[in-house]
């Protein structure tokens, strides 16, 4: 498959989260027999590189390397679970959209337990979380005011950051930001690879990174006061909580379930159903190897040049902060490529939260209102009302907090509530829920307990640690 073909794939996968709802064309697209080589397979992905384009924005350019400034090199093992042991969550997420087509608010709200208003306790605890987080995303929407007062001195940080949320606000409503989407994620992929590039050229500085250095990153301890810091980077890096409940909508979205067809017991529909289960778990394995790279390096940048100068991100210095982390490298001229960088990285995150919690608060909606999600008059209704509100709620929170890099650690820390709830669903998707026919192989379940007890394990680690 050449590779012009495939960045064309994947800017189309992402222009189609913002153009047509969900289950849009259910009826009129025919079920499609699965691919059944490696490069078939490649021409289906998507719903995870929509998820990657969030994942290296607020997690890894912020919090990563505040993680990596604050504790050196003893907690690289916090971020190294955090994007190799969560994946197999979010796989099953997936594959509960694929072979019900449900939502997964749709799924939650027929939990067992108690019912408030005739709707389930996980809608409500869901809600409370994912309305906390809001403070997250002022977060990210100051840090992107930050960029332009630094390419425009003397200019104003309260008429930037009004700039940044009206700008996501029409694009969101129109949405009219193909090519800006489309260039967003060209460059969010040459910033990682710049950032991977720069962990090599480290052996030429004085920052060098020693083997031993890596190796005490894995000793599972961690300094005293950055417990907290370690707790807000595990909810944020590799796919949060709030991006595994996120997935399938972009897995609805991309016609994982709409190829199967609905479920009718037969043979052909077990066979249909697993191959786009295989074709979700590259999908998924694939997202999880690019993310792991760019927020290992993203860390280790952190920990070699930040940790050792004593310079921690923070405030109004954020962005300059991380300039450091190029400019000690390449020089000053670097600061200009790490700004386009960081603000396409920040605003395309943007984009895609706005998206993604439009759409997820209409689903919400739709449950307390007993209105039907597929009502595509009255879903469009509401997303655009969401982006409306959310841009304008972001700014007004960062206009109040002031400090991006706080903001974005009590958006991490209110994730870590989120993924003991995203652990239980998975659990119950796999046991309860699932169809006979579609059980996975042993190997499959013991990489998913593992990240289920990795998941409640650094929970209570850090708690105690707190």
């Amino acid at each position: 498959m050449k590779l012009s073909g495939l960045l064309n794939f994947s800017f189309q996968s992402f222009n189609t989260i913002f153009k047509d709802p969900i289950y849009t064309s259910m009826c009129t697209n025919p079920i499609l027999t699965p691919p059944s080589n490696l490069f078939q397979r490649l021409r289906f992905l998507g719903p995870s590189l929509i998820l990657t384009a969030g994942i290296v924005g607020s997690g890894e350019l912020i919090m990563t390397t505040t993680l990596g400034a604050k504790a050196g090199f003893t907690a690289l093992w916090v971020i190294l679970l955090s994007c190799l042991f969560k994946v197999t969550v979010q796989l099953e997420f997936g594959k509960h959209a694929i072979s019900s087509g449900e939502t997964s608010l749709q799924a939650f709200n027929r939990f067992r337990g108690p019912r408030f208003h005739g709707v389930s306790w996980s809608i409500w605890v869901w809600l409370l979380i994912k309305t906390f987080q809001m403070i997250q995303y002022g977060g990210i929407v100051g840090g992107v005011a930050l960029i332009f007062t630094l390419v425009f001195p003397g200019t104003s940080n309260v008429f930037w950051v009004m700039g940044v949320c009206l700008s996501v606000l029409l694009l969101v409503y129109f949405g009219r930001y193909g090519v800006v989407e489309k260039t967003s994620v060209a460059l969010i992929a040459a910033f990682s690879l710049f950032t991977i590039v720069c962990v090599f050229m480290l052996r030429h500085t004085p920052y060098r990174v020693t083997w031993s250095q890596l190796a005490g990153g894995l000793n599972f301890r961690l300094p005293a006061g950055s417990v907290g810091v370690a707790l807000a980077a595990f909810g944020l890096t590799g796919v949060s909580a709030d991006e595994v409940i996120t997935y399938p909508y972009w897995c609805l979205e991309k016609g994982y379930t709409r190829y199967t067809g609905l479920y009718d017991g037969t043979a052909a529909w077990h066979q249909r159903a697993r191959g786009w289960i295989r074709v979700m778990y590259l999908d998924g394995i694939i997202s999880m190897i690019i993310y792991t790279l760019a927020t290992s390096a993203f860390y280790i940048l952190g920990a070699a040049i930040l940790h050792s100068q004593g310079l921690i991100p923070a405030g109004y210095e954020l962005i300059q902060t991380l300039s450091c982390l190029y400019t000690d490298i390449l020089g000053p001229r670097a600061m200009w490529v790490f700004l386009a960088g960081a603000f396409m990285t920040l605003y395309s995150t943007l984009f895609v939260a706005c998206a993604s919690a439009a759409r997820m608060y209409t689903d919400a909606v739709s449950i307390f209102a007993r209105f039907n999600y597929s009502d595509s008059r009255l879903r469009m209704r509401w997303i655009r009302i969401f982006a409306c509100i959310l841009p304008v709620l972001w700014g007004g929170l960062y206009l109040f907090f002031k400090s991006p890099v706080v903001m974005v650690m009590m958006g991490g820390i209110a994730l870590i509530v989120l993924l003991l709830l995203v652990a239980f669903a998975a659990l119950l998707f796999r046991y309860s829920w699932l169809k006979p026919e579609l059980k996975p192989g042993k190997l499959y379940d013991f990489f998913l307990w593992i990240s289920v007890l990795t998941i409640l394990g650094l929970v209570v680690y850090t708690l105690f640690g707190l």
